[in-house]
C-alpha cells in the first residue's frame, strides 16, 4: 500500500467516534469526554442514530467504556506533562481527536497519532477539509502493519527522541493480538527511556465479566469473529501484570472497572457505568 492512496477510517474507528457523540447527545450531563469532533470527521448518513449498533440503551455500557477509557488516557497525559513528559504516542489512533478538542495541552508534547497509510492520508485530507490542519507537534505516522513495517522505527523516522520519556496509548488492539504479539509489543515499549508509561486496554476472560453481561459480550465476541477479525486474546488481571514484568517494566498495575466507576461515573443521574468486560495495564519504564 501506498502512503498516497486514501483509505476511509475502519468501521470500528467510526463507532467508536459516533458513540463518543452519542455519550454528549443522549447522555446526562456531566460528560466524562466532550467530543463531538469525531462525528465531524467521520461525517456519516443523516441516519446514523438509527443504526442498530447505535441503540443508546442497549450500547450504554460499551459508550461509558470508550468514553472512559479515552478521559482516563488524557488525563495520564496531562498528568505526565506535568512531570515534564513531552512525548505522546497514540498506536492505532484512528479517529482521536484530542489533537484538535486539546491544542492547549496537545501543543506543549510532540503528538505521534500511529495508522495505517491509507488511513493517515484520509485523516490528513479531513483535517485540513475541516480547518484543523496537522500542526508540526502532530505528527501522523503511517505504518503498513502487513509489509512488516516497523511502527517504532516509523516513529524515529517521524522524530520520536527514543532517548526521552514518553506516554504510549493501546486502547482497543490487545485483543487481536496473540500472547506471543502481545509479550513482543510490551518489550519493544519496555524499552522506552526511564519515566516512560504504557496505558494499555485488555479483555478480560469470560468468567472473570459481571454475569448479567457474559450473553452480550459472548454476541460481540461471534460478530467480531464473522467479520474475519476475532479477538483472541483475554487476560485476567494478574496473567496481564505477569507478562508485563516478564517484558521488562519497572512497575505494573491495571485499573479495574471498579476503578473507572469511582474516578469517572460515581454519582451520576443516569446511572451510566462502563462494562466490566475491559481493563487497563499501566506499566512504567
Amino acid at each position: 500500500m501506498q502512503d498516497d492512496q486514501t483509505v476511509a477510517p475502519d468501521s470500528t474507528a467510526v463507532r467508536v467516534a459516533l458513540w463518543r457523540a452519542i455519550h454528549v447527545q443522549a447522555d446526562a450531563a456531566p460528560h466524562v469526554l466532550d467530543d463531538e469532533t469525531g462525528l465531524r470527521l467521520a461525517a456519516p448518513d443523516d441516519g446514523w442514530r438509527n443504526r442498530p449498533d447505535m441503540d443508546v440503551q442497549g450500547t450504554r455500557g460499551y459508550r461509558a467504556s470508550i468514553v472512559g477509557r479515552a478521559r482516563f488516557i488524557e488525563d495520564l497525559v496531562s498528568q505526565e506533562l506535568e512531570r515534564g513528559v513531552r512525548q505522546y504516542v497514540i498506536l492505532g489512533a484512528g479517529l482521536d481527536t484530542f489533537a484538535q478538542r486539546k491544542p492547549e495541552i496537545a501543543s506543549r508534547l510532540t503528538l505521534f497519532e500511529v495508522d495505517r497509510p491509507g488511513a493517515t492520508t484520509w485523516k490528513r485530507n479531513r483535517l485540513a477539509e475541516l480547518g484543523y490542519g496537522v500542526p508540526d507537534w502532530l505528527r501522523l505516522v503511517p505504518v503498513d502493519f502487513e509489509a512488516g513495517q516497523s511502527w517504532w522505527e516509523q516513529i524515529a523516522h517521524a522524530g520520536f527522541d527514543t532517548n526521552a520519556p514518553a506516554v504510549i496509548a493501546s486502547t482497543g488492539v490487545s485483543m487481536y493480538l496473540t500472547r506471543e504479539a502481545n509479550l513482543a509489543t510490551l518489550r519493544q515499549i519496555a524499552q522506552l527511556a526511564p519515566g516512560s508509561t504504557l496505558a494499555m486496554t485488555f479483555l478480560l476472560p469470560l468468567d472473570l465479566i459481571d454475569p448479567a453481561e457474559r450473553a452480550q459480550h459472548e454476541f460481540v465476541y461471534e460478530r467480531a469473529r464473522a467479520a474475519g477479525t476475532p479477538f483472541v486474546s483475554f487476560f485476567a488481571p494478574d496473567d496481564m501484570l505477569a507478562l508485563a514484568r516478564e517484558a521488562g517494566f519497572r512497575s505494573a498495575g491495571y485499573v479495574s472497572t471498579a476503578d473507572m466507576v469511582e474516578r469517572y461515573f460515581a454519582r451520576r443521574p443516569d446511572g451510566l457505568q462502563p462494562s466490566t468486560g475491559e481493563a487497563f495495564l499501566v506499566a512504567t519504564t
